[in-house]
């Protein structure tokens, strides 16, 4: 079912609490770790864009999923990385923003031969 505004200025009058200018100079990233489902959903984390995605990675992805016992096996050589819903190969020693991660980008990884607990993919 189609909408109709009320006004043909409708659209100029939205204000956007998400914006990206409301984060003081930080984008909200998406991260997903995929077939493992005591994670239900991404997170959300509040990212300056000048942040090497390394330190993403070792500060950020890593101490938010430490606590799923897959986490010690994981062998972050060999993960399968897609941001925004394209496969890619992130440069650890380029920024996020050099990575192309905008804001609410969601970033999304597998971890192969980890399944999720007991490979249950939870």
């Amino acid at each position: 079912m189609s909408i109709n505004a009320i006004s043909p200025d409708y659209e100029s009058h939205i204000v956007f609490r998400d914006a990206e200018q409301n984060f003081h100079g930080n984008r909200v990233i998406y991260v997903h770790w995929e077939q493992h489902l005591s994670f239900c959903s991404a997170i959300a984390f509040p990212l300056p864009p000048a942040m090497p995605f390394g330190a993403f990675v070792e500060e950020v992805i890593k101490p938010h999923y430490a606590a799923h016992p897959d986490a010690a096996h994981v062998d972050w050589s060999k993960l399968v990385w897609m941001i925004d819903g394209e496969k890619t190969a992130p440069d650890f020693s380029k920024s996020l923003a050099e990575n192309g991660i905008q804001h609410k980008s969601l970033v999304r990884f597998w971890t192969p031969g980890l399944d999720g607990y007991k490979s249950s993919a939870s």
